[in-house]
């Protein structure tokens, strides 16, 4: 299951070889303060773009509800099964009740912290897929998959009950996401999607009557890092658990393309019987070239605490810089003529062009073409023309991937 805070990043989902994505609409969804989220009249296009490729679409209304969020909450609910959407992520009581009545498949959000089978049994009746809290551990896991199974339990669909769980993304140190502490500094609340992350800054300790100082971990005292199973997916797997869920509805497209395409074909390596030490070592290269915090097993391997990160935000080992967009694409000649606005270019450069139609598409310069002169490179502002094997649309835009130089110790993962 992919992450969707735009259509770029639902086009690079799908494309990438995602089953399922889940997205929020305006409000009431954990990422309700972000920019990446869509309208409700952007419903049917989500469903329609999706349904062509056999692709799931769930909405997150995962947030504590008020009374005055209870029109908005039903209006939602009723546009989605309207419109198609496949099932509704859901973390209050209200939200739940709604959507059996109007008969929408349901998701247990993991802010419910379903952590027994005896708490799945319960929510069987409402419910026909259960997202895991992420304090349990994969033994854990094996004994609820393994009981639903031995018991047969169905959901509301009449089909056995699916256990979800979060594979890779940032990680809240308080219980499933539960964090009270943007509420208690600044009057916004975590579930209520107005998250500051105020568990990401940096923290002293100051005993008030001798003034002495002690400094934790480098001050990052509960921002762990990202949870990463690439390296025990096969484990994982192995416990039967239905669905790999990946966190960052807030992430650019390109993160989306990454992360999905190595889970995607780690999951399907896992199945073939080619999943190895060398394949895992790639994987994470690829993952360590977009947005991480280094990255950590969680709890899932039975640890106390998740490793926390040393830094105060992105240690990815690449970066986008904007320079320009496509003005055009010659499909008979596979090339695309840009428009280079704030970067220079030259070949051998690695670019990302993405669009909402697009997607996510990356490719190597191979050729540079300017007023019919081929060239090694070119200074913005400029109108070229380059190979482009893959179609891209106007007005998409292509940034140039830079390397960063960072300590390789902030990636580690067990």
């Amino acid at each position: 299951m992919a992450p969707c805070g735009s259509f770029e990043a639902m086009e690079a989902a799908i494309q990438a070889g995602c089953d399922s994505i889940y997205f929020g609409v305006t409000q009431l969804n954990m990422r309700a303060r972000a920019s990446h989220n869509f309208e409700i009249s952007d419903l049917p296009r989500i469903a329609q773009r999706a349904k062509k490729d056999n692709v799931k679409t769930y909405i997150a209304l995962n947030t504590l509800l008020y009374d005055h969020d209870l029109n908005l909450m039903r209006k939602l609910i009723e546009e989605a099964k309207k419109a198609g959407i496949d099932a509704v992520i859901v973390a209050d009581m209200a939200a739940m009740q709604y959507a059996k009545e109007v008969g929408i498949s349901i998701q247990a959000s993991t802010q419910l912290s379903i952590s027994n089978y005896e708490a799945v049994k319960f929510y069987a009746n409402f419910v026909d897929t259960v997202v895991l809290a992420r304090e349990v551990d994969l033994k854990m896991m094996k004994v609820i998959c393994d009981n639903i199974e031995k018991d047969q339990l169905k959901g509301p669909a009449g089909e056995l009950i699916k256990v979800e769980v979060f594979v890779h993304g940032a990680l809240c140190i308080a219980q499933s996401g539960r964090c009270q502490m943007s509420l208690l500094q600044n009057n916004t609340s975590a579930q209520r999607g107005a998250c500051l992350q105020e568990c990401r800054k940096r923290y002293r300790i100051i005993d008030e009557e001798t003034e002495k100082e002690m400094v934790v971990n480098d001050g990052y005292i509960m921002s762990p890092k990202d949870l990463c199973t690439v390296s025990f997916l096969d484990e994982l797997l192995a416990t039967g658990v239905s669905i790999l869920k990946i966190e960052g509805r807030g992430k650019s497209a390109d993160y989306v393309d990454t992360v999905v395409r190595v889970y995607r074909e780690a999951a399907d390596a896992v199945y073939e019987g080619v999943y190895t030490h060398e394949k895992v070592a790639q994987w994470l290269e690829k993952l360590k070239e977009v947005y991480n915090r280094g990255f950590t097993d969680g709890y899932y391997l039975g640890k106390p605490l998740p490793d926390l990160s040393n830094g105060p935000g992105n240690q990815a080992k690449s970066e986008r810089v904007f320079a320009g967009l496509v003005n055009h694409y010659f499909p008979k000649a596979e090339v695309a003529e840009l428009t280079l606005q704030a970067s220079p270019l030259k070949l051998g450069d690695k670019i990302v062009i993405m669009g909402s139609t697009t997607g996510v598409v990356n490719e190597e310069i191979t050729s540079i073409i300017q007023n019919e002169q081929s060239l090694q490179q070119v200074q913005n502002p400029a109108m070229i023309t380059i190979k482009m094997p893959k179609q891209v649309r106007k007005n998409d835009k292509v940034y140039i991937l830079k390397s960063r130089n960072l300590n390789e110790e902030t990636h580690s993962c067990s």
